[in-house]
Formats: structure tokens, sequence, C-alpha cells
């Protein structure tokens, strides 16, 4: 009953014609063990309320994502909260540096995310002055070469801009053009975080049960699943990068780095799914062809394409398994859940209290 998972590696002393000879072969198999304390775990929820501060702090957000930037009109120099473009020339041991030198670059004065202490020495200059700026690069500065030294900018202010947040009020649901009235955007929203907070309960819901069952079942995982786990997610980080606007070369220059880093979460995900696996073999919990259609039709209509280019795809693809091995762990998750003993938290952003 020995289940191989990796090519075997050969040892042998040297062979002889017509002489028996012995060897060794070295391969990883499945851990084998039988999973325990995994029916009536005791496990906490915590379900969140969604409060009329949630509804105003989302609705502030949505606000920002429409505000404007207007040209200052009055006669005053640099202010905190200023959006201004400048013009900067930078010198490090007194050389000018290209790398610190543009003709235009937009910063937001307060926002901190420039060279520390830089923006702070804007503040009062006016539209069309210069003024100089002294700094020292911090010590995990990105640039190596100018980490921990100091630099001198000759700064030019071109322009100074403020922030316009628009009104939250019928004209402004008439311009997002997305709901009749106010109270009906602030329903939306509202139904909006409830969703939001449904699916950050299930999810938290879920690791702790993961957690529970992984403290109660000790077993080792073969190393060469979890090298293939690492080296999925780094490319699912690459291909995440590149589709941000990172360019190729430097996605995979990145990602090359993140192996240690993803490592430990690796290993935590191979053996939930050996242990999951097990656990659904003791429990006959099985996938059937119709929930993998469903699976697939889920994803048609989330991405609007039709079925059929779907499962085309994915059979294409050799996904099916994939997808299969997806849907065994949710419906194993989905009954050990149904026999746990859960003790729900209700959370909001003001109190906390315990129900069983």
């Amino acid at each position: 009953n020995i289940n191989p998972v990796t090519q075997p590696v050969i040892n042998q002393n040297g062979i002889e014609e017509d002489q028996a000879f012995t060897y060794t072969a070295t391969f990883e198999i499945l851990p084998v063990f039988e999973p325990k304390d995994y029916s009536g775990l005791e496990i906490e929820k915590e379900e969140y309320g969604v409060t009329d501060g949630d509804v105003d702090t989302r609705l502030a957000q949505l606000q920002e994502m429409y505000s404007t930037l207007e040209n200052l009109e009055e006669d005053r120099g640099v202010s905190d909260g200023d959006f201004v473009s400048i013009a900067f020339e930078g010198t490090v041991d007194g050389e000018t540096k290209k790398e610190l030198t543009t003709d235009n670059y937009l910063l937001q004065i307060g926002s901190k995310t420039f060279i520390p202490g830089f923006e702070e020495q804007l503040l009062g200059v006016k539209k069309g002055q210069n003024t100089e700026v002294t700094v020292t690069f911090p010590d995990d500065y990105h640039a190596k070469e100018f980490a921990g030294k100091s630099g001198v900018f000759t700064v030019s202010v071109n322009d100074i801009r403020t922030k316009k947040i628009p009104e939250l009020d019928e004209n402004f649901i008439k311009n997002i053009q997305t709901h009749e009235t106010l109270d009906d955007l602030r329903s939306e929203v509202r139904k909006s975080l409830e969703e939001e907070h449904a699916t950050r309960t299930k999810t938290e819901l879920r690791n702790n049960l993961i957690s529970r069952l992984l403290e109660n079942n000790k077993f080792d995982v073969p190393p060469s699943f979890v090298e293939r786990q690492v080296y999925y997610m780094v490319m699912d980080a690459e291909r995440r990068m590149v589709g941000n606007g990172m360019p190729k070369e430097k996605a995979a220059k990145i990602s090359s780095n993140l192996h240690e880093r993803f490592r430990d979460d690796a290993e935590r995900m191979v053996r939930t799914s050996l242990l999951l696996a097990k656990i659904a073999e003791k429990e006959s919990v099985a996938v059937s062809d119709e929930d993998i259609e469903e699976r697939i039709r889920e994803v048609a209509q989330q991405y609007a394409q039709g079925y059929e280019s779907i499962r085309t795809a994915y059979e294409k693809n050799n996904l099916i398994d994939r997808i299969k091995d997806e849907i065994l762990e949710q419906k194993t998750l989905d009954f050990l859940e149904e026999r746990a003993t859960i003790k729900v938290i209700q959370k909001t952003a003001d109190k906390e209290t315990g129900d069983v």
C-alpha cells in the first residue's frame, strides 16, 4: 500500500553479469495517517453588524472618488493637503542625479509618499517660486545608491491645486447616475457592506475551522507538494503584478524572491488539502458531475461568457480535476461546519457581545 508521489532515485553498488545485486529506491509517499478529532469542533464565528457610521464612511469614500483638483485661486503659499506640481533637480555628494530630476511631478503635501522631510519644506512656497530642500534618504530607500545619504533638491513650484469634494446631495446622485435618490444610494451601500461582512465572516470561520483541524492532526507532507504549491503561488503573484501594469522583467525579478515568504502558507495549504481529502474519503463526501457543471456555469456567469466556451477552456487546460478538488474541499468544509459547535460573536464598530 505504498503510494509514491515522485519518481524514485535509484542507488546501487554496481551490477555484474549473471550475479544478484541489490539497490535502494528513494521516493516520496503520501502521508499515512488517520484523521481524528474533526467532528464537533468548537470554533468562534464573528458576525459584523453594519452601522450608520459604516455607511457614512463608505459614502465619504465614494465622494473622494468623485473629487476633483482645482487650481488655487487665492494668493497664498503651499498648505497641508494641497496638490503641487513641481519640477526638481536633486544632487547627492555634490553630483546632479538624473534619477532625482524631473520637470513635472504631482505631490500631495502631507501624504508622506515622498522622501521623509521633503514635503514639509514646501509649506509656504508660492506658485512660481523656487526653494531648496535638504533631505536624508532612509537607510531602506529603494535606490540603494542613495540610502543613508544626504541630498539637496532645487525645487520649482509650477502649480498649486486643491481637492474639491462634492456635497452628498441630490446633485451628486444625478452626476454619478447610479441611483434615483440619496436614500436609494444609502440602502445600496448598506446592502453591499452586509454582503462584504458576510463574506468576511465566512472566510474567518473557515480559517478558524482549518486551524483547529490542523492543531488536532499532525503529519508530515511531501516536500515536492510544498515546492509545487510555492511555484503556483509565485507564478500567480507574477501574473497579478503584470496584470496591474508592471513590466514583465521587473515582476519576474520580484517574484523570484518570494519563494521563502510563501513557503509557510504553501505548507499549510498542502497540509489542509491532504487532511480534507482524508476526511472526505472517510465520510464518503463526493463530487458529482452536477457539482462540476454548476461551478462552470457560475464561472461563465461571472465572466459573462458562454458555458461551452468556459467548459472547453477548462478541458483544454486540464483544469477539470482542479475544479473537482476545490469543490471537494468546500463540500468537506461544509460537512465539518454543520457538525461544529459554533460560538457566535456579534461585533460592530462600537461594541462586542458573545452569544452561543
